[in-house]
């Protein structure tokens, strides 16, 4: 069986920004040793070996490279946990699960990020967790520990972006704007994303679902750019905005997209209140309705959807792959919180208001 030490350990020094003549220096070693280590010439002593395994914080058969698969294994599994977890909104358990990965793992950036995550999410005002405010601030040095440790080390740039991202909206959501906006600026400009340039250097096979690929996440893009734009404008233009919302997913879904999402659910709500706002009572009732069928429909959707259309060609939505900080049903999210909003007190003790109220119970 052929060792991968010398692989394990190139790939580890790099990943830590260590110079080989750094880590010669700390083992005790010639710059040469590490070279012919690195290039399969030789391997380390076997009373080096321990050493080198603690130095990088891993264990001596990660090291040797002979537990790879395992490794892949046991950290899909943790993943999975993760993933199920954060999809119920249980997000202590979403903390626990990557904590216990790291734990076994300390060098898995893709279970460091999902701890980061966790600890970032357990900090969320929107959601359920009562002590939250407690949370983010308990935290917060963790968290940029995780984020810059990350950013720093980490080979993966996806990975890297993504808690560069979170690590700059940490710093926003605790009232320190000028240094997150400063980290927002070191990430890629759209302009210039791999997205956008890598084109020409695939194949034929490669251009039709790389297409659709840039496609969903440029529809994306798009989506969020425009609800937040709800939030910029006034009411009565909100109301045209939406309605380009919904065009644009008539165009890109063939009006064929999938109908009980938590973002229907919350557009219904955000114009029931824009009309609510105008006085245009009927129709915020009917809006409202709206939100409340797709709320129990969202709450009620199946394990596993397929849909397709001419621009995204086909996809699959499984429930597990929603995110959430708040561990309640949407219909109750949207009966006990969003339905509070002082906007709808002048139809609160409309008969129709009240059933809609009694519908979400």
């Amino acid at each position: 069986m052929k060792l991968n030490i010398g692989k394990t350990i190139k790939r580890l020094r790099k990943e830590r920004e260590i110079t080989q003549e750094e880590f010669a220096e700390v083992m005790g070693v010639s710059c040469q040793s590490i070279s012919r280590w690195e290039n399969d010439s030789c391997y380390p002593d076997i009373e080096m070996i321990p050493t080198i395994a603690a130095f990088f914080g891993i264990s001596v058969d990660h090291l040797m490279g002979i537990d790879e698969q395992a490794e892949k294994t046991a950290v899909d599994r943790y993943l999975n946990d993760f993933q199920a977890a954060v999809s119920s909104g249980d997000i202590d358990a979403c903390i626990r699960i990557a904590r216990a990965g790291v734990a076994e793992f300390p060098n898995n950036y893709a279970l460091l990020n999902k701890l980061m995550y966790a600890l970032f999410v357990a900090g969320d005002d929107t959601g359920n967790i009562p002590d939250w405010k407690e949370n983010r601030d308990k935290y917060d040095a963790e968290i940029v520990a995780l984020g810059e440790r990350i950013i720093k080390y980490c080979p993966d740039t996806e990975i890297r972006f993504e808690a560069t991202a979170r690590l700059a909206f940490h710093y926003c959501e605790l009232g320190k704007k000028e240094k997150g906006r400063a980290i927002y600026e070191t990430l890629p400009s759209m302009s210039h994303c791999k997205e956008q340039a890598i084109w020409w250097a695939l194949s034929e096979e490669e251009k039709l679902p790389y297409t659709r690929d840039f496609l969903r996440k440029s529809y994306d893009a798009l989506s969020y750019a425009l609800y937040r734009l709800v939030d910029l404008v006034s009411a009565e233009d909100a109301l045209k905005v939406m309605d380009k919302m919904d065009a644009l997913d008539a165009l890109v879904y063939d009006s064929r997209a999938f109908e009980a999402t938590w973002s229907n659910v919350n557009m219904a709500y955000r114009r029931a209140k824009c009309y609510a706002a105008l006085l245009r009572y009927d129709e915020a009732v009917q809006q409202l309705k709206r939100s409340a069928a797709l709320a129990m429909a969202f709450d009620n959707r199946p394990e596993e959807e397929r849909c397709a259309s001419l621009l995204l060609g086909e996809w699959v939505r499984k429930r597990s792959n929603f995110e959430t900080a708040d561990s309640r049903p949407l219909s109750e999210i949207l009966r006990d919180s969003w339905l509070a909003d002082k906007v709808f007190d002048s139809i609160r003790d409309s008969d129709e208001f009240n059933a809609i109220l009694e519908q979400l119970k």
